[in-house]
């Protein structure tokens, strides 16, 4: 007869042995949870005239399922722009991030926030040049690589040319940029107003059709998804956190001049992170001599498409993640 005494002997037994740290792991599989691979990505940007790169560049600093490979600057003055990243970067604490720049073309915006990159003590003297910098990261890791494309397209097409073969080693492109039924403006109240030539697109014409020809895998947001409005309650949400990167982020506000930011350019680092915030579909685009992107067959005889394009959002989807992201500790 199994007695009480004995039972309580057993149970007793059986606990000891479950807490023990030897016999769990010979009983049971590890369940440590496994961290997925970071997606390598370098950023093309314009900063420092329109405020919504600053905004892009600081989503992807928050977003630990990104390794930012480095940082280009293209359009303009773009050395200005170098420093302007130089110390953001070295203010939030990722100086380690390389900093290169494209060739400076002619202006044709006023860089609204040079006081913020002529101030501080991170800029560095000179950057190295975007296009070698660029093409040398993707031979060290071909296949590898999305390159996400929030200016004009003057580093694209410099690199197409110089080595399209290498170029076509990239993973993907994520890009803001063109506008397929809706100009600026045109918030999707209401039917669309039309597509209008976008300003990513329209100040390199010849590069937008190297990139929408050169048979990378392209992700595009147009204005019809991007004309995302960081209204005043939202603004005063985000500043009042007092973190290194919206201290940076208010600075650069502050000297934009400006009253209510349109965060075009942050919807790429948003659909990299998370795609569901910006669905896409599969369509032919081909940019013409004005600059409009236009949405058509493809060529004859030809049933393939030449880019993934979201033409519709939800601001408040991605506003949830977005300020998330930045007030997050």
């Amino acid at each position: 007869m199994v007695t009480p005494c004995a039972i309580f002997v057993s149970i007793l037994t059986c606990l000891v042995l479950a807490a023990s740290p030897g016999c769990s792991a010979q009983s049971s599989p590890s369940t440590t949870p496994q961290t997925a691979p970071s997606e390598k990505v370098v950023i093309d940007t314009d900063i420092g005239d329109d405020i919504d790169d600053a905004f892009a560049v600081a989503l992807a600093l928050r977003s630990p399922e990104l390794q930012i490979l480095g940082i280009t600057t293209t359009f303009g003055d773009t050395e200005t722009r170098a420093k302007l990243l130089d110390r953001f970067l070295g203010e939030v604490g990722r100086a380690d991030i390389p900093v290169a720049a494209g060739v400076p073309t002619p202006p044709k915006a006023v860089l609204t926030q040079r006081r913020y990159a002529e101030g501080g003590h991170f800029a560095k003297s000179s950057h190295p040049d975007a296009i070698t910098f660029l093409l040398d990261l993707i031979r060290r890791n071909p296949g590898e690589i999305t390159l996400i494309a929030i200016g004009p397209l003057m580093n694209v097409g410099a690199a197409v040319d110089k080595d399209p073969d290498t170029f076509r080693k990239l993973k993907r492109i994520v890009m803001m940029g063109g506008s397929i039924k809706r100009g600026y403006g045109d918030m999707g109240y209401g039917p669309p107003h039309g597509p209008e030539p976008e300003w990513n697109i329209v100040n390199d014409i010849p590069s937008a059709q190297k990139l929408f020809a050169a048979g990378v895998p392209l992700f595009v947001m147009p204005l019809d998804s991007t004309q995302l409005k960081l209204d005043e309650v939202k603004r005063a949400f985000l500043f009042r956190q007092g973190t290194p990167i919206t201290d940076a982020l208010t600075l650069l506000y502050r000297q934009w001049g400006q009253e209510t930011p349109t965060l075009f350019d942050p919807m790429t680092i948003a659909f990299l992170v998370k795609p569901s915030l910006c669905p896409v579909q599969p369509m032919h685009i081909r940019v013409d001599e004005k600059g409009f992107t236009r949405s058509d067959p493809g060529p004859p005889n030809a049933n393939s498409f030449n880019a993934q394009v979201c033409l519709d959002s939800s601001p408040d989807a991605f506003f949830r993640f977005f300020l998330n992201r930045l007030a997050a500790p």
